[in-house]
Order: structure tokens, then sequence, then C-alpha cells
């Protein structure tokens, strides 16, 4: 892993800290190459039930590291090497199989806003200040963090995003969905790690199947074949019968699947 990525665990709540406060968290190439292992050595890890993800210091993460953008091998399209590791640290994370959190203070911009829309719920301080500044530089956005913006928030907000370049304040981030919440900044940590601890609690089944299948709907598909592979796996892994008797005797359950 890059000495800028940095991971802590706190009980079945891990944490992938972007570690590099002197640049805003700005993305190094070498960042990027190095995300989709991080990660997946915490999907592998049973004990991890959820992941956040946070910049170091007062900003989430101020975009891809502009000097690596012309470093690429090839001088037909330089950018070819950076964007082939950005996208695979997207997927990375977008596939992650457990739920994940973007905990959001000050600058998150650029590959920034890639991150965080490639967790599935986002949470902000009102010092949030969000931008995809493509426009900017004369980059070409692609396809997929363009669909990410869409499915956010749509697509007339996610061309006056790409065409402007403009920043956006937190609570218009809020209003137009690209965050899920906006929290005053000393609660900010607490009500993320509380969420954090709620989820870890709840079914992993339950989440695994919701992320594919929503996966699937937001791709075009109808997600039925997802949900009908998850279907079986209720009863085979005693999840189900385990959340049943937990409720009629009033306890909390004690889930055991662990993707």
């Amino acid at each position: 892993m890059s000495d800028r990525l940095r991971v802590s665990r706190d009980g079945h709540v891990a944490v992938l800290i972007i570690d590099r406060p002197e640049k805003r968290n700005a993305m190094t190439a070498a960042m990027w190459a190095a995300l989709p292992a991080a990660l997946a050595d915490l999907a592998d890890d049973p004990a991890v039930r959820v992941l956040m993800v946070t910049g170091n210091g007062p900003s989430f993460c101020a975009g891809a590291d502009i000097s690596d953008l012309l470093s690429g091998s090839d001088p037909t399209d330089p950018m070819a090497d950076v964007r082939r590791d950005n996208l695979a640290a997207q997927a990375a994370l977008r596939e992650f199989p457990k739920p994940t959190i973007a905990m959001i203070r000050g600058h998150c911009i650029g590959g920034g806003v890639e991150i965080a829309t490639c967790c599935d719920l986002r949470f902000t301080d009102p010092t949030g200040v969000f931008g995809v500044t493509p426009a900017k530089v004369g980059i070409v956005y692609t396809p997929a963090s363009t669909k990410a913006l869409i499915d956010l928030v749509g697509p007339s907000m996610t061309k006056y995003l790409l065409f402007s370049g403009e920043l956006i304040d937190a609570p218009t981030a809020l209003r137009t969905g690209l965050v899920d919440r906006v929290v005053p900044a000393e609660h900010l940590e607490p009500e993320v790690r509380r969420l954090a601890d709620v989820l870890a609690s709840r079914s992993a089944l339950t989440q695994r199947s919701t992320k594919e299948v929503v996966a699937a709907l937001t791709s075009g598909g109808d997600g039925l074949a997802e949900a009908a592979r998850w279907y079986p796996e209720t009863i085979l892994s005693g999840e189900l019968a385990e959340g049943v008797t937990a409720f009629a005797e009033r306890r909390p359950p004690r889930f055991r699947w662990s993707s």
C-alpha cells in the first residue's frame, strides 16, 4: 500500500485515510495504483463489516495530483496510465462488498468527488466544498465517473458541474443529492461512527445483496438474477432464522454471515 493511504480499525469498522494533508490529500498516480490492493485486503477480512473513507486534516481530497496528468508513456495520450489506475481504483471502491461511508470535510474536488461517489453513503460537515473541474484543464471526463454523477444528481446538474467547474457548498450538495447528510463539524465523526456501528450490527447478507441489486438496477438491469442468487442463502446461512428468533425474543440479532 502507498504510505499515503493508511488504514485503522475499530472493532468491525475499518477507516481508510487519504494521508497527504500538505497537498489537501490530492491523489498521486501511485496512490490511485495502490488503492485496489488496500481495498482487497479489507474486503477479504471477515472482521471488517463497514468501511469509512476520509482524509487526514481539514480536506477530504482535492483531486488528482495535476503533476501526474501528463506523465504517461504514450505521447498521444499521456493520461492513459493514470486514467487506467484511477478507473481501477474507482471500480474497486464501487464494488467493495461491504457498506462504505465517505466522511467529508473541506475540499472534495475532482478525484475526491470520484472517490466519494463510489462510496455507498456520503456525510459532510458545513466546510465541505465540492466541484468537478475537468473543464478547467481540458480533460475528457470518463463515462464511469460521469455516470456516477448522473446517478446521484441527475443529467442537468452533472452538466452544470462538468461544464462550469464551479464549486458548490455543502447545502447545495445536499439539495442536489451529491451528499446524504450535512452534520455539524463537531458531530460529524461521532455520527458517522455511530452509523457505521449500526451497519456493522445488521445483516451483512442483506447489505451485500442490496449492493448487487442496486448496482444492477442502476446499470439498466432488473436485478432479478442478482436477487434470485441470494434468496436461498437467507436459509442456508441461518441469517433469516436468527433474525426471526431474535425479533421474537426481543433481543439484538447475532448475525454471523460474512461476505
